[in-house]
């Protein structure tokens, strides 16, 4: 098992069934690079609880911010922040709480 050090250097993820979410932890230059990141929309929003459903997979990465986002039935949370590559499932309901205000690159998967 991963101490909270370790876990805050690599990915961490919150596992609800197949529910997860997923963080990289500062991802390096050259990955973000190859997402095209800088060419994808901004979103932003001050501190506050918000309750989100993701209608499809979004992957972001946050220029600023702190976020402890709780899958609705679990009483876990993932936390992110500025740095970092995150990839939320389809089909999640969750509630973010924001401490520090966002500001994020953010895609979503194409239809198929």
């Amino acid at each position: 098992m991963a101490t909270s050090a370790e876990a805050n250097l690599g990915s961490q993820e919150s596992s609800l069934g197949s529910m997860r979410i997923v963080v990289e932890r500062n991802p390096p230059e050259s990955k973000l690079s190859k997402l095209n990141i800088k060419c994808w929309p901004k979103w932003a929003c001050p501190p506050g609880k918000y309750n989100l459903k993701f209608d499809a997979e979004e992957t972001c990465y946050l220029l600023k911010g702190k976020v402890r986002a709780y899958p609705r039935g679990s009483p876990e949370f993932v936390e992110f922040g500025a740095g970092d590559l995150v990839t939320i499932p389809k089909g999640l309901s969750c509630t973010w709480d924001v401490s520090v205000s966002v500001d994020k690159y953010y895609k979503f998967e194409s239809p198929q």
